[in-house]
């Protein structure tokens, strides 16, 4: 039995606000993660011997494992928020249908 009466599939798949706030979240945690590879490469040259990338700031190897291990950190960062700002990207994608009603994935 056949019954469409008042049923609207787009009222499924609610419209979602802009989510250009994401996209530029996404474009920063991504210049981030670039800055913290390029800093942690600098770090890593200073530490192996190779001329100092960024003048007296790394001449010393108290101070290029500083920039190694800051780099790595800031590395981390903006993977982990470029992450969650393609996570939450997807996240309204979903649809609005109780989850007991959806097909089981054992």
């Amino acid at each position: 039995m056949k019954i469409s009466d008042g049923f609207d599939a787009r009222r499924l798949r609610p419209k979602g606000q802009s989510n250009w706030r994401l996209r530029l979240g996404a474009v920063f945690a991504a210049l981030l993660a670039l800055f913290g590879l390029l800093l942690s490469l600098a770090g890593g040259a200073a530490l192996s011997g190779h001329s100092p990338a960024l003048g007296e700031l790394n001449t010393s190897p108290g101070g290029a494992a500083v920039l190694l291990v800051g780099g790595l950190l800031i590395l981390w960062l903006g993977v982990w928020l470029w992450r969650r700002c393609r996570r939450r990207m997807r996240e309204p994608l979903a649809l609005n249908i109780a989850s007991h009603l959806m097909k089981k994935h054992d």
